[in-house]
């Protein structure tokens, strides 16, 4: 089962998804419909409300509120994105010009906030304090995570615990929300179903940070070691440093704590001799795998073998 086919499980609830998305985005504030536009047709995977369907539906969930649940995940995640390009000053995501770039920085954090507070409207309008409840929480974990990453840049002595902390704030605390409302509206195990949604973000995030140094620029629309430009201690780097020699620990630290791209080549071939890619790829899987593990309370049938091969694709995937 690839990508493909797990998407066709549930293609009429992804299209009501979309449609719903770009219901919600009108405004009467052109540059509004003009950059949410942009970025929410910018090409992503769409994986955050892939893995909310397919989770309602697992769980037995046969209403339609996973529907607006599931596009508020999207308009939350957008959100997020069009605030981090600030912040990080990107230039480019998923091989297209950022809506910074083309827009201004004024723009992108603004239509940002106006995505944010269209999800909380539609959050009102799903009738449950449980959902408003979990996004409020998730939403305000997010925000955390930014301001710790922040206060992580350019610091080389960031280790392993203090960069899971940040990438569960910033991206599982999300993907755990969506997942859990799922089988609270299936009336399911609904902190099994946040498990497996924690699990499969964290693997997802462990596999982006080591395809920063190992990945194929086409395929992942970004520049090898942009992180490392923007002086982040992901975890490629700070496995390099625990394992690596004196002369490879020096020259990653300088990196960090300088940013810039001027050693990124002698880092990519410092990571390179040391087990960093494989190591960051071990902690993916070992995440998919108790992902796959939580879903062991569902129902057999081809809604939960995409759960378990999403959770593999999380782990596995090169872009």
């Amino acid at each position: 089962m690839d990508l493909a086919e797990i998407r066709s499980l549930v293609a009429s609830d992804m299209d009501a998804v979309d449609r719903t998305i770009q219901r919600r985005l009108r405004s009467d504030v052109v540059l509004i419909n003009q950059l949410g536009t942009y970025i929410v047709n910018g090409g992503g995977k769409r994986l955050r409300p892939l893995v909310v369907l397919l989770m309602a539906r697992a769980a037995g969930y046969e209403g339609d509120r996973h529907i607006p649940l599931a596009a508020i995940v999207e308009l939350i995640h957008t959100a997020t994105l069009l605030h981090d390009d600030v912040v990080d000053a990107s230039d480019v995501r998923r091989g297209r010009d950022t809506a910074n770039h083309i827009w201004g920085n004024e723009a992108s954090v603004l239509v940002g906030d106006f995505l944010y507070t269209r999800s909380f409207q539609m959050m009102v309008e799903l009738g449950s304090m449980t959902a408003m409840q979990t996004f409020a929480q998730a939403t305000n974990t997010i925000a955390e995570g930014e301001v710790l990453q922040l206060l992580n840049i350019h610091d080389a002595d960031v280790g392993e615990n203090r960069y899971r902390d940040v990438i569960y704030r910033k991206t599982a605390a999300l993907f755990e929300a969506g997942c859990r409302l799922a089988g609270v509206f299936a009336d399911a195990d609904a902190e099994a179903a946040a498990a497996y949604g924690r699990h499969l973000g964290t693997a997802f995030q462990l596999t982006d940070d080591a395809l920063d140094y190992d990945g194929d620029p086409a395929e992942i629309g970004k520049n090898l070691g942009d992180d490392l430009a923007e002086g982040k201690p992901t975890m490629p780097l700070i496995r390099a440093m625990q394992v690596g020699d004196e002369s490879t620990r020096g020259l990653v630290r300088e990196a960090i704590e300088a940013g810039g791209r001027e050693r990124i080549q002698a880092v990519c071939e410092a990571i390179a001799n040391t087990d960093a890619i494989a190591y960051t790829r071990r902690l993916a899987d070992d995440e998919a795998q108790q992902a796959q593990n939580a879903l062991t309370v569902m129902n057999d049938g081809p809604v939960k073998s995409a759960l378990v091969k999403l959770a593999s694709f999380a782990a596995d995937r090169r872009h």
